[in-house]
């Protein structure tokens, strides 16, 4: 028998691999599209059985609005403003000061969380102190914070920062508890001092933990700012909320909380896109 009777066949893998990335494309293609329009078919249902009981008055239309003038109200807001001003100014003006308490909030949470990660003395001494901050409803934060300084923005970035800093701080703590070891104590082994440790070992291994809080903590920082306008401001989305409420204009609260969900919406999606150009080395799935 001759040599060449016993080579294996050869598969040009060349070729099938193409073929098999472009199904899968495919096939992923396919399925957002599925998704996507599912998502369209439930809002417009739930719209129209909203619209639908509130007209035919099963549910009562006074408490509980309809999406129509939901859509009016916030029509006649950004045609003719509102009795604060312009609507761009009032989300301009939450927004400023949810950014402000968010930045804030997570710069603190940070630092603080990688310090007490890496430093166990203090951990052990402050340790117990966040723990009962943490416990305090901080919600209930906000009218002191009123009274301390004033209907400006200022209490109301003091709310976003005390709603911000305990899920980042507790992330980057435990990211920082959860280095690779061995990273470690290869980067020391090759010289490297605490700092460059810190820097360059354990900040990039605890970012995809501090990612994961960044997303919650925006919502929380606007919920600061919101309640604390609620409470008391001179302008802002949580103002016009209160307004609302008090002239028992429920197709105000609803488009106030649409406006805020447009918000979050757009803060969430910029996020994940900064996430995504930051961890473009991650795999986002299995090759399986």
């Amino acid at each position: 028998m001759s040599p060449e009777v016993l080579k294996p066949p050869v598969v040009d893998t060349a070729a099938a691999t193409p073929g098999r990335a472009q199904t899968r494309a495919r096939a992923a293609r396919r399925h957002k599209l599925l998704v996507n329009a599912a998502r369209v078919v439930v809002l417009v249902a739930v719209l129209g059985l909203w619209e639908a009981l509130s007209r035919a008055e099963v549910i009562d239309p006074f408490n509980f609005s309809m999406p129509s003038k939901i859509w009016d109200q916030i029509h006649t807001w950004v045609t003719h403003g509102t009795a604060l001003g312009s609507l761009g100014e009032q989300i301009w003006y939450t927004l400023y000061e949810a950014l402000l308490g968010w930045v804030i909030g997570v710069v603190g949470g940070v630092l603080l969380g990688i310090a007490l990660g890496r430093i166990r003395l203090l951990a052990e001494i402050f340790g117990p102190y966040i723990k009962v901050l943490n416990s305090i409803p901080r919600i209930v934060l906000a009218p002191i914070f009123l009274i301390w300084f004033g209907l400006g923005p200022s209490s109301k970035v003091a709310s976003a920062v005390v709603l911000v800093f305990f899920p980042v701080f507790f992330n980057a703590f435990q990211g920082a508890r959860e280095v690779d070891r061995n990273l470690v104590a290869n980067a020391r082994v090759l010289g490297a001092s605490d700092r460059r440790v810190t820097l360059q070992v354990v900040v990039p291994s605890a970012t995809s933990w501090i990612f994961t809080s960044l997303h919650v903590s925006f919502g929380f920082a606007l919920i600061g700012a919101i309640v604390g306008e609620y409470i008391g401001a001179t302008k802002g989305i949580g103002l016009l909320v209160a307004q609302s409420q008090n002239t028992f204009n429920a197709a105000g609260v609803y488009a106030a909380m649409v406006i805020l969900a447009v918000v979050a919406l757009v803060a969430e999606g910029l996020l994940t896109f900064a996430e995504r150009r930051i961890f473009r080395w991650k795999p986002t799935g299995s090759d399986s």
